[in-house]
């Protein structure tokens, strides 16, 4: 009985200094793990369907640095079915047809030629517009690719495939996503792209919607102006912007834009994340509607 149980605490003993040797060999540092993470799950931008139909700014994860290989991962993933699909987030879907390939693809001088294969023109005539929205801003995150050239078998894509609506050669923001129209006249038209918030379950992320006006009115103004206003006319979108807030000056630079405000943009200047989320939906507004990059907010003091 005194050897066996003396040969339990040997057992113990060495089992004890085993663990403990694990542990000093093999640490797990929180810092180690938190990067190690953070280099698994490195995302990058792309536009989907959301659960409102809307074509909306929100994130996959990715798994190259090569401009080109990023560019099949974003095509891949608005491609419905495809093996990307379990990497979209949930309450958004891809909106390309099932089946669709890229049969070759070329960048040059920030030119993207992407030739698709004969199921790209598959797309119902509700989604067509939608889905060239979805692609174009996705891909036009990438620093790289300015404007892009649609072929399917080999053929440009001058067209609309139901709708027949003409198509301009070069495709960029300028095409607009989620428009809406507010026009009295065909003439003398501006488009103001206006990003907006909103939320499935507990995830935000942006809503860029194109005013398609007669406005006159710098863009600036109209992007302050509507993100301000109270309701919304898209009820589901949320601008968390104070209704006392002022645009009171703007100076426009060659890639930056200084925007001076007269009070802060928030009634309740507690919630520091808002504030943030506030000032992003700013910055993609006059990125996209400007083309500029860097977006300075100067407050009184």
């Amino acid at each position: 009985m005194l050897k066996r149980s003396l040969f339990k605490r040997i057992m113990l003993a060495t089992l004890a200094l085993f663990l403990l040797l694990i542990i000093y060999f093999f640490p797990t540092s929180p810092e180690i793990s938190e990067s190690l993470s953070y280099i698994e799950k490195e995302e990058m931008p792309i536009f989907l369907v959301d659960s409102m139909e809307y074509i909306s700014r929100t994130s996959i994860v990715k798994e190259s640095d090569n401009t080109l290989d990023m560019i099949k991962e974003i095509i891949e993933s608005l491609t419905i079915d495809s093996k990307k699909s379990n990497y979209i987030r949930e309450g958004f879907k891809a909106i390309i047809p099932k089946d669709t390939k890229i049969l070759n693809i070329n960048l040059e001088n920030n030119i993207l030629t992407i030739d698709f294969s004969k199921e790209f023109l598959t797309i119902d005539e509700n989604n067509e517009e939608k889905m060239l929205e979805a692609i174009i801003y996705s891909l036009t995150e990438l620093d790289e690719v300015k404007k892009i050239k649609i072929l399917v078998e080999g053929n440009n894509l001058t067209n609309l495939p139901n709708s027949n609506k003409k198509l301009p050669e070069y495709l960029d923001k300028n095409y607009g996503i989620n428009k809406i129209y507010n026009l009295d006249s065909i003439k003398d038209t501006s488009k103001t792209t206006i990003y907006y918030i909103s939320k499935y379950s507990d995830y935000y992320y942006y809503v860029p919607v194109t005013k398609i006006s007669n406005e006159n009115t710098e863009k600036a103004e109209i992007i302050i102006k509507e993100l301000k206003t109270t309701p919304i006319y898209h009820t589901n979108l949320i601008s968390y912007l104070a209704a006392s807030t002022n645009l009171t000056n703007y100076e426009i630079l060659e890639n930056s834009i200084t925007l001076s405000f007269d009070n802060h943009l928030l009634a309740n200047l507690d919630n520091e994340d808002i504030l943030e989320e506030v000032k992003y939906a700013i910055s993609l507004s006059i990125r996209d509607s400007y083309g500029i990059n860097e977006v300075i907010f100067n407050f009184p003091e």
